[in-house]
């Protein structure tokens, strides 16, 4: 097993990449939309229907494809150029929201657009997430995984950041019409971005043969590179789709510290986009601030994450991988705490403290992850992470949103605060398993 290597950071590398730096600002803008897309429609649905029941539904909705998707996406991600892939998803992505806006702007929006837009955003995200990681993988230097991954970070919680501070403003003026085509729009220039990314066709396996080709299947080989017979290259794909699929599962069987590390990179997302659920009814019930009250809250969250992720490349291997534990003992106390901060502010700061400890750990765990799995299993293990995220994120979604309606908020922060009391148990068996991986 290859061991993950922590080394001093060097910006001045990093940013010297072209691709690295079309592929920050895709990051950047893409996250912008996102951010005033996800707040806007949240707000949007718990002001018109005063329901965390159907607020839990829009993230269900969004959340449910990450159930499907990466089974078929992580073969995808590893077999075809990951510039392409992310490019085409940002594409279907923007013409989806754009028609949306359009609807709400003639004053025809109804729910059921609000989570049919979602749903086929699910889709296209519960496969893109995946690819954007893998590519990072192919455009820095190794020795600079922590840097990157940092700086991935930080361009899409700068991009939370500035969203959060204008979500407020935005939509209390052009309202959720105006919000939905501003997220349209960038996705339009995130594809870009991704595009320039670098030139030509790169595919992640060139280096390999397909394995899965045996002598025995020769005449499918064949099939599929000629075309003269597409019932046996259909036939001759199913394979390779199954074989890779397979392939996968092996690798992930094999390694612990790759299951350690992305279970509880997953339990971590999947506790970062539930808690949407009751954050909004915190603004509504609790701080009594409306929607740029909750703007507020998503830029003291996204700061916070800059902050953490900045820290994180800073810190000594040692120190980095203690912190990694901390942060999700502390994510556990402070959502205990969470519904009883009453002050915008204080609730703003407190925010603040969860985007630090997210930022610490994502960076911490998609750095070890880049540095030992090979670039040839990547898009399947992210897409495996992406699985597990669905389905904690799925079961938290609905117990968020019938708790929190019937047993009240606080009951909703104490079911958070156990997911990640959780995390940290996975946290500290990644910790010892890293300890003994370095070990000469």
């Amino acid at each position: 097993m290859a061991t993950a290597v922590t080394n001093r950071v060097d910006w001045t590398l990093i940013w010297a990449q072209r691709g690295f730096r079309y592929f920050f600002t895709a990051m950047f803008i893409s996250l912008f939309g996102g951010g005033m897309n996800f707040a806007g429609v949240s707000w949007f649905i718990m002001a018109s229907t005063h329901s965390t029941v159907k607020v839990s539904l829009q993230v269900i909705v969004v959340t449910l494809p990450g159930l499907f998707i990466p089974f078929i996406g992580g073969v995808l991600i590893d077999r075809f150029d990951r510039r392409y892939l992310g490019v085409a998803l940002d594409l279907a992505r923007g013409v989806t929201v754009l028609a949306t806006a359009y609807i709400a702007w003639h004053g025809h929006l109804a729910l059921w657009h609000l989570y049919l837009m979602t749903l086929v955003t699910g889709v296209a995200s519960a496969m893109y997430w995946a690819t954007v990681n893998a590519l990072v993988q192919e455009v820095i230097p190794p020795s600079q995984f922590t840097a990157a991954n940092a700086a991935v970070l930080i361009g899409v919680q700068s991009g939370l950041l500035i969203a959060g501070a204008f979500v407020g403003f935005t939509y209390d003026r052009a309202g959720i019409a105006g919000i939905l085509a501003i997220d349209g729009l960038t996705y339009f220039v995130s594809a870009y971005c991704l595009y320039r990314v670098r030139s030509g066709y790169v595919s992640p396996r060139e280096h390999q043969k397909y394995r899965e080709y045996s002598e025995a299947t020769e005449a499918t080989a064949e099939a599929l590179s000629t075309g003269e017979n597409p019932e046996v290259a259909e036939a001759g794909i199913s394979l390779a789709m199954y074989a890779d699929l397979r392939e996968g599962f092996q690798y992930l069987k094999q390694q612990p510290l790759v299951r350690a590390l992305g279970i509880t990179h997953s339990i971590l997302m999947a506790g970062v986009v539930s808690a949407n659920v009751v954050l909004v009814a915190l603004t509504s019930d609790v701080l009594h601030a409306g929607a740029r009250g909750l703007g507020y809250l998503e830029s003291g969250w996204a700061a916070g994450a800059i902050v953490g992720g900045l820290i994180a490349t800073q810190l000594r291997e040692e120190l980095r991988l203690a912190l990694y534990v901390a942060a999700f003992a502390t994510l556990a106390l402070g959502h205990m705490a969470a519904p009883f901060v009453a002050f915008l502010l204080a609730a703003s700061l407190l925010q603040g403290l969860f985007g630090f400890c997210r930022a610490l750990g994502g960076v911490v765990a998609q750095s070890a992850l880049m540095s030992i799995v090979p670039r040839h299993f990547m898009g399947r293990t992210q897409s495996a992470m992406a699985i597990v995220t669905t389905a904690v994120q799925l079961a938290m979604c609905v117990a968020l949103g019938w708790i929190a309606e019937r047993a009240g908020i606080i009951a909703g922060y104490t079911l958070l605060a156990l997911l990640y009391a959780g995390a940290t148990l996975t946290a500290f068996h990644a910790r010892q398993l890293l300890r003994v991986a370095a070990e000469p």
